[in-house]
């Protein structure tokens, strides 16, 4: 079976949710999954979600979830030590994309990574253009390049109409975290 490339981009409030409604879909068919988070490192409910769901896998079942940022990422600009999280990520992602052990491997956030710089463009671009056949790649985050658009057979974009976040409310567990 052939696989596609996934772009889930915007402003809008989803595009983790669509990638890892995926990922539980892909699970719930027996597929092995790949997670790397970009730019967070925290407690996501989701995160300790995945980790209970991985006694349930089957034999010859593989979930990998992986984070590579620093805690408190947001409004700040990129230091050192984003630039390496960054590296070590992509080095994890690129190897488990061509290991061919999962066959769905979901970029959190690579897009925000490009757009900052943290990764270069078109590192991901040849590693989009040299996936295996049999691994759907899920590329997600704000800023996704016109160039990463072009190249990927889905594009989503998640734009926001409205969201209670501008009128201050943080960030709930459970359903933003």
């Amino acid at each position: 079976m052939k696989s596609y490339i996934h772009i889930y981009t915007g402003n809008g409030k989803g595009k983790t949710t669509a990638s890892l409604g995926l990922a539980l879909r892909a699970l719930g068919a027996g597929k092995s999954v790949f997670i790397g988070q970009f730019l967070k490192n925290g407690d996501y409910s989701e995160i300790r979600m995945l980790q209970k769901m991985e006694g349930l896998l089957e034999t010859d079942q593989t979930l990998r979830v992986e984070q590579y940022g620093e805690p408190h990422f947001i409004n700040r600009k990129p230091g050192p030590e984003d630039y390496k999280a960054a590296e070590k990520g992509w080095m994890s992602i690129k190897e488990g994309v061509l290991s061919q052990k999962y066959d769905l491997v979901i970029m959190e956030e690579i897009n925000v990574a490009v757009h900052l710089e943290l990764i270069p463009e078109d590192q991901v671009l040849e590693l989009m253009r040299n996936k295996p056949d049999d691994v759907e790649l899920v590329l997600t985050g704000r800023y996704a390049s016109e160039k990463i658009m072009e190249a990927a057979d889905l594009v989503s974009r998640v734009d926001e109409v409205k969201h209670y976040f501008s009128k201050g409310v943080q960030a709930r567990i459970g359903i933003e975290k």
